[in-house]
């Protein structure tokens, strides 16, 4: 009887020597699969490196007000060349770029940029609303209105390619005055960054 059962047991267990040495594995699919999913992989790095290069481009954005006392109040006329104005009340200064002690944003990066000037004055028949953006003292665009009386607003927009360290302004132009109210913010000075370069 314990020859009987040996007998089995070994039937059992014998498998054939042509499966051991050589399993019924493919091993060009194997590599195919191997190979698609370093390909996956190396293509997931490479975006995640570049989704953290742009998580590290600076986040800039203000946008000032002239007037930061209430009241309304007209800033010039100026006779003596143009004259820089100070947009005092900040309402945003995302990367701390514009300074409300000169008027005056520096690009932090180079990169494509947008800025809006929106202006406002008194009608009057001797004098208008012009103010002009400038980049490193030369002019980009201007605001400008003219009417005998009552208000007169004038907008303007750009994009603009910087490098770091170019400076925009706002200035009036000789003999013109703009005007503005620390409580409703009628003439203003914005930009941002809207991709670096």
């Amino acid at each position: 009887m314990l020859i009987l059962i040996t007998l089995v047991m070994l039937n059992v267990w014998v498998v054939p020597a042509d499966e051991v040495v050589s399993p019924n594995i493919n091993l060009l699919e194997v590599l195919e699969k191997l190979t698609t999913m370093e390909k996956r992989m190396e293509s997931m790095e490479n975006e995640m490196e570049r989704l953290k290069t742009e998580n590290k481009a600076p986040k800039v954005a203000f946008s000032a007000s002239l007037l930061s006392s209430f009241g309304p109040q007209s800033v010039g006329p100026f006779h003596n060349g143009l004259h820089t104005l100070i947009y005092e009340y900040v309402f945003l200064n995302i990367g701390d770029t514009y300074d409300p002690n000169t008027g005056i944003f520096t690009a932090p990066v180079r990169g494509a940029y947008a800025f809006r000037v929106f202006s406002k004055a008194f009608g009057s028949p001797e004098r208008d609303v012009t103010a002009g953006l400038f980049k490193n003292d030369q002019h980009i665009i201007s605001t400008h209105g003219h009417q005998a009386s009552g208000f007169i607003s004038s907008s303007n927009g750009v994009s603009l390619l910087l490098e770091e360290g170019d400076q925009m302004k706002v200035n009036l132009y000789p003999g013109q005055w703009i005007f503005d109210d620390g409580e409703h913010h009628h003439s203003t000075f914005s930009g941002h960054l809207l991709f670096p370069m």
